[in-house]
């Protein structure tokens, strides 16, 4: 006789929990984390190396770079400065709130004012758990394509903003700005999209007001 279980709870409760307790655990310490998101070579770590040099004096920034392996990313922040910490997930495609608190204990976050994670690189499996990152910052950028919101609709669901990075790209592929906007917002209304380019700085500024806003609202909620 076959005995059928109903679930009604949450697969990833747990997570989700750690999640929360992480998230508050941070905010009264005063620290933003942000969750990168995006396909592998969108631009994450260099973004992240032109909002470092952008923040040099205003911010202090530290970055959790996650990777299957190899520590390239993390020698590149390291390298302009930044307190880094590289994690591999042993072939897992994506960080938790428990595998993000491991790799922020690693870290010396006194003074620090805004903690990057970036993510493993892909569209599916890091919407799917919740890092206890205050918001996810979701990266698109113009040589993919503006139909991923139509194939990767959770990861846009998922994003508080996206950027449509390498945007001194456009000439050279067909990417409709427009027609992305209006199919991420389609699938997540309150999604604040900017189109920037770390080459060339253009677009940045406005991306680096939300973050100056979002930790400003973290230290006043």
């Amino acid at each position: 006789m076959m005995k059928v279980i109903e679930l009604h709870a949450s697969a990833t409760a747990s997570n989700d929990l750690d999640a929360a307790a992480l998230r508050e655990e941070l905010k009264d310490r005063g620290i933003l984390l942000i969750n990168l998101m995006s396909s592998p070579g969108s631009g994450k770590t260099t973004l992240l190396s032109r909002l470092i040099r952008d923040f040099q004096g205003k911010l202090r920034i530290a970055v959790l770079e996650a990777d299957i392996a190899s520590k390239v990313d993390a020698e590149t922040i390291a390298s302009l400065g930044a307190v880094s910490q590289q994690v591999h997930t042993d072939g897992m495609c994506h960080m938790d709130a428990g595998m993000t608190e491991e790799g922020l204990r690693h870290m010396d976050l006194d003074g620090i004012d805004v903690v990057f994670l970036e993510n493993v690189g892909n569209l599916i499996c890091p919407a799917e758990f919740d890092t206890g990152a205050h918001k996810n910052l979701m990266l698109l950028s113009i040589p993919e394509g503006d139909d991923k919101p139509l194939k990767y609709p959770l990861m846009f669901q998922k994003s508080d903003a996206l950027a449509l990075t390498k945007t001194d790209a456009l000439p050279y592929f067909p990417f409709d700005i427009e027609k992305a906007t209006e199919r991420a917002k389609h699938l997540n209304p309150d999604v604040s999209i900017f189109p920037v380019s770390a080459k060339t700085g253009d677009g940045m500024r406005d991306l680096e007001d939300w973050i100056l806003e979002s930790l400003r609202e973290l230290r006043h909620a």
